[in-house]
């Protein structure tokens, strides 16, 4: 074997094409955790990935390194959600490198600051809304006229089981997380003629930096008796970006908590 060869042998191997193969997918808040293994996934999927982060430039530079090393092409895209002009410049730069996004994963979001009823301020409650609810409202708003002109979009919002439950940061992202299942229904309907689905999922205690920061983490509270982790969300992810047939549903995954609680 030469040394050609061998840097053949070396190289990482693209993955086949898959349902995704010529789609480009934007993942806010993707440099690390959930979002990190979404756009992971998507990329394994088959599609192109553009990386949102606000501060933490280099994890979304390794989580880019990762989905070109499947054959995918990869942009970090640093902006915050919950800033309009931050928002148009992001979808605007993806558009221009890698094309236009036609699958959206409204992944980025805050609840690290647990609170009680008698807590939560108006910094507090505008900050988490701004992020969790406006950021979602933001993103979609600049990719959908892409979509609605391909006729072809999938738009999926990462939402929480603390939506139906309450959960245990507290009241104000509880209401964020609720009202991001309420958008998802009032796109859902009116976009799906237009080839464009909108799902929700909604998830708790997943292993993640956010959960240990935001509550007392007890895999005990858990049906199943574990955390979930960020590839099993991931799959469903996946799934609600290449199913036509599926929306307005918001999926729970959640380890049994919401039936039981």
């Amino acid at each position: 074997m030469d040394a050609d060869d061998s840097d053949r042998t070396n190289a990482p191997r693209p993955t086949p094409p898959g349902p995704l193969a010529g789609r480009v997918a934007l993942v806010t808040g993707s440099s690390r955790g959930m979002g990190r293994a979404i756009a992971i996934a998507l990329a394994a999927a088959g599609a192109d990935v553009a990386v949102n982060c606000v501060e933490r430039v280099e994890a979304a530079a390794a989580t880019a390194e990762e989905i070109r090393a499947l054959g995918r092409r990869a942009l970090v895209v640093p902006a915050d959600v919950s800033d309009p002009a931050a928002v148009e410049r992001m979808v605007g730069h993806i558009t221009a490198e890698l094309g236009a996004a036609h699958v959206l994963v409204n992944n980025a979001g805050i609840g690290s600051r647990v609170a009680d009823v008698d807590d939560i301020d108006l910094d507090l409650w505008h900050r988490t809304l701004a992020v969790n609810v406006t950021g979602a409202f933001l993103v979609t708003r600049a990719v959908l006229p892409a979509m609605r002109a391909a006729r072809w979009g999938r738009i999926v919002n990462i939402a929480s089981t603390a939506a139906q439950t309450g959960g245990s940061v507290g009241p104000h992202y509880a209401a964020s997380k609720g009202a991001l299942i309420g958008l998802t229904h009032g796109y859902a309907t009116r976009l799906v003629a237009e080839g464009v689905t909108v799902n929700a999922i909604a998830m708790a205690l997943v292993e993640t930096d956010l959960l240990h920061s935001a509550t007392v983490a007890d895999p005990a509270r858990i049906p199943v008796g574990r955390f979930g982790q960020p590839a099993e969300i991931a799959e469903v992810a996946v799934l609600l970006a290449t199913n036509a047939y599926m929306t307005g549903q918001t999926v729970s995954v959640n380890g049994g908590m919401y039936y039981t609680s």
